[in-house]
C-alpha cells in the first residue's frame, strides 16, 4: 500500500482565528513559522479564543513579511499589524500557563474591542525564550510551544473524517454534517491512509522532517463552531461521545512534536516509522 501523503497545510498566525494553506511551510521547534505566534488576551491578561467568543472564527489574518500580519472581519476596515517592538512584555495566562508576551498596540486592540464589543488585546509571542513548555508527561527537556492549545502540531486524516462523518449521518443531528476539516483547525491534513491509522502511529517522517506521535488531540466547543458563520452546533462533540472517547477526552487528530527543523510540504509522503 503506498504511503499516505500530506494533502494540505494550515498555518493560523492568531490564536482562533481564520488560517491560511500555504503549499510548504518550515517547521520550528515550537511548531510550523508563524503558526498561532499571535493571540488575543482579556482585561485580566488571560488567553481569549473562540471557546469564549465564536465571532473569532470569522476574523482573518493574513501574514505579510518579517511576521506582520493583515487582519480582516466583518464590518471592519483591513488592519496591518507590525511585530511589535521587544521594549517590554506581559505575563499573560493561557490554560493556566503564565507565559511573557508583547502587546502589539492600540490600533489592533481598539480594532479587536470594536469587532467583539469587549475589551481585548493583541499580544505576540517573540522570543524563543518566552515559548512555552510542553507537558513533561508527553515530552523532552526543553521542548516547548507558543500559543497552540498544547503542542507544537497537530495531524488530522481525511479517511478519519470521512468515517467521523458517516457516524454523524447516522446519529441525532445528522442535517449538521457533513464537517469540514477546518473544524478541526490541524497543521497536516493526510490523506491515503485508513481511518483512524493514526491511533496507531508513534513517529512518522513528512518529507524531510520526522516528528514523535505523543498524544491524541482532545477536542472542545471550538469543533462545534461553524468557522465560515460562527454558528454553533452539537457535533461532533455527540457523537465524538458515543465513539472516539479516550479516558475523559473525546478525540479526533494526533498531536505532534517535532524532532528536527526542515520543511514540509503539499504531496509529501507521510512515512509510519514506529
Amino acid at each position: 500500500m503506498p504511503n499516505p501523503v500530506i494533502r494540505s497545510l494550515h498555518v493560523h498566525p492568531v490564536k482562533s482565528v481564520a488560517g491560511h494553506a500555504p503549499r510548504e511551510a518550515v517547521v520550528e521547534p515550537w511548531g510550523l513559522v508563524g503558526d498561532r505566534r499571535w493571540m488575543l488576551v482579556d482585561t485580566e491578561n488571560r488567553a481569549v479564543t473562540q471557546r469564549q467568543q465564536a465571532r473569532l472564527a470569522l476574523v482573518g489574518a493574513e501574514p505579510l513579511p518579517g511576521g506582520a500580519i493583515r487582519l480582516s472581519a466583518p464590518g471592519q476596515e483591513r488592519l496591518t499589524v507590525e511585530v511589535p517592538e521587544p521594549s517590554g512584555t506581559d505575563v499573560v495566562e493561557i490554560f493556566g500557563a503564565k507565559v511573557e508576551a508583547v502587546p502589539a498596540g492600540a490600533a489592533s486592540d481598539a480594532w479587536f474591542g470594536e469587532y467583539l464589543g469587549t475589551p481585548a488585546r493583541l499580544v505576540h509571542m517573540d522570543a524563543p525564550e518566552h515559548r512555552r513548555r510542553i507537558d513533561p508527561a508527553y515530552s523532552l527537556p526543553g521542548e516547548t510551544v507558543s500559543f497552540a492549545d498544547g503542542y507544537p502540531l497537530l495531524i488530522a486524516s481525511v479517511a478519519s473524517l470521512d468515517a467521523l462523518n458517516s457516524l454523524i449521518a447516522q446519529g441525532d443531528h445528522p442535517d449538521e454534517g457533513p464537517l469540514p476539516m477546518n473544524r478541526f483547525r490541524a497543521n497536516l491534513v493526510v490523506e491515503g491512509a485508513a481511518p483512524w491509522a493514526e491511533d496507531g502511529w508513534k513517529r512518522i517522517q513528512v518529507g524531510e522532517v520526522r516528528f514523535r506521535v505523543v498524544k491524541p488531540c482532545g477536542r472542545c466547543v471550538v469543533t462545534t463552531t461553524d468557522q465560515l458563520t460562527a454558528q454553533r452546533g452539537k457535533e461532533p462533540l455527540r457523537t465524538l461521545a458515543r465513539h472516539r472517547r479516550f479516558g475523559d477526552k473525546l478525540v479526533f487528530g494526533q498531536n505532534l512534536i517535532p524532532e528536527h527543523t526542515g520543511t514540509v510540504r503539499v504531496g509529501d509522503p507521510v512515512r509510519i516509522l514506529a
